[in-house]
């Protein structure tokens, strides 16, 4: 399950679930492009449980999107990830050293509310 909510004008929420193959894998992309317009400067909160690799496939769609997806990096500077997986949490701190403009902190499972004050902060 991949679903993106729309948390006030520059902030989506993202809660992803089980393991995305490459239908499931274009829908959210699709999501996240289109409720992503007219973002600046905006934020991110990732909510991410009993989450599993995505197929090879949903790969697949990822990077045939990789243009479309760098426009929209740029239209957000924090992204709060709440996990339990460690690496999880690895890969996207790993992820935001390598996406200039982009600070990627991780969280634990318990921990919304300081991520949330993190990202207003």
């Amino acid at each position: 399950m991949f679903e993106i909510i729309q948390n006030g004008a520059n902030r989506l929420d993202i809660k992803l679930n089980g393991k995305l193959d490459s239908n499931a894998m274009a829908i959210a992309l699709d999501k996240l492009i289109r409720k992503s317009e007219g973002i600046e400067n905006g934020k991110m909160l990732y909510v991410i449980n009993d989450f599993q690799l995505p197929t090879l496939g949903a790969i697949g769609i990822e990077f045939s999107r990789l243009p479309s997806m760098f426009g929209l990096i740029k239209k957000f500077n924090r992204a709060a990830v709440i996990t339990d997986k460690i690496w999880l949490k690895k890969a996207s701190e790993f992820e935001g050293a390598l996406i200039p403009g982009l600070e990627i902190k991780t969280f634990n499972l318990d921990q919304k509310e300081v991520a949330e004050a993190w990202l207003l902060s």
